[in-house]
């Protein structure tokens, strides 16, 4: 329970995190950003193995259909699909494989962290009015230590407080169903993290169409920064520029929303 709350938050954090690069245009800083994405990736990955642990209904037809996806690889695809089910249908041994995925993937997120971390502090951050801050620095401890600590204290406490009173509140009931391979539920539905890239899975008909939408759902944000022509880094005094991002903030707000309704109109 506190394990898949935990990643809840943790995706939540992530999020904002993307965001707030976004906003305070983080993204000049090319190294950082990119590794970061590729961070991002990688906890995707981590997270999808993950929820197919727990061999419920949701996990099971989930790693099937996503799973799936790969036969869209020409000439490969048939059998990179096998070679991850380890076998012709998603069975005890994807199972294992999955597991033995999601203990290692995380040392590989702390080897990428590490060095997203190394690359920031070779340009050091920014602020959000987007002077320099040299002549303001002041000693991490207390000052800092103490601001991150009661953000970590709120984190907690609302952690704490979700899985102790409602616990399935970002979790679907469904995934209590122990897997069932000849009966599919009537809606498929992943964890909430990933819904914004299953809404578009699924609007598109044909498996290579879909395939490619879902990849650079993700992997546009590798191209954020070439976009970048302004001579200002962030949206603060950039009006047109925070019209279009609070404008964008609704639609990635939608898609999860879309992805947790029946597969039917309007929905599609």
């Amino acid at each position: 329970n506190l394990h898949a709350n935990g990643a809840s938050f943790f995706f939540i954090c992530i999020y904002m995190h993307i965001g707030r690069g976004l906003y305070y245009g983080s993204y000049t800083y090319k190294e950082t950003w990119n590794i970061g994405v590729v961070l991002f990736l990688l906890v995707m990955m981590t997270a999808f193995v993950g929820y197919v642990l727990p061999w419920g209904q949701m996990s099971f037809w989930g790693a099937t259909v996503i799973t799936n996806l790969l036969s869209a690889v020409p000439y490969i695809g048939d059998s990179l699909v096998q070679w991850i089910w380890g076998g012709f249908s998603v069975d005890n041994a994807t199972l294992t494989r999955f597991f033995a995925f999601h203990f290692l993937l995380p040392f590989a997120i702390i080897a990428a962290t590490i060095l997203h971390a190394l690359f920031l502090h070779e340009t050091g951050s920014n602020n959000p009015i987007g002077l320099n801050s040299d002549a303001d620095k002041i000693s991490f401890h207390p000052y800092f230590s103490y601001k991150d600590l009661l953000r970590f204290i709120i984190l907690l406490t609302l952690l704490a407080s979700l899985a102790l009173f409602s616990p399935n509140l970002l979790r679907d009931p469904a995934n209590f169903t122990p897997a069932n391979p000849l009966l599919p539920p009537p809606h498929i539905t992943p964890a909430w993290y990933f819904l914004f890239a299953y809404a578009i899975l699924r609007s598109i008909p044909t498996t290579l169409r879909r395939v490619l939408p879902l990849l650079f759902s993700i992997l546009l944000l590798l191209l954020v920064p070439l976009l970048h022509t302004s001579k200002q880094q962030r949206l603060t005094f950039r009006p047109i520029s925070q019209m279009l991002f609070w404008i964008l903030l609704p639609h990635v707000l939608l898609l999860p929303w879309i992805g947790r309704m029946p597969v039917e109109d309007p929905f599609i």
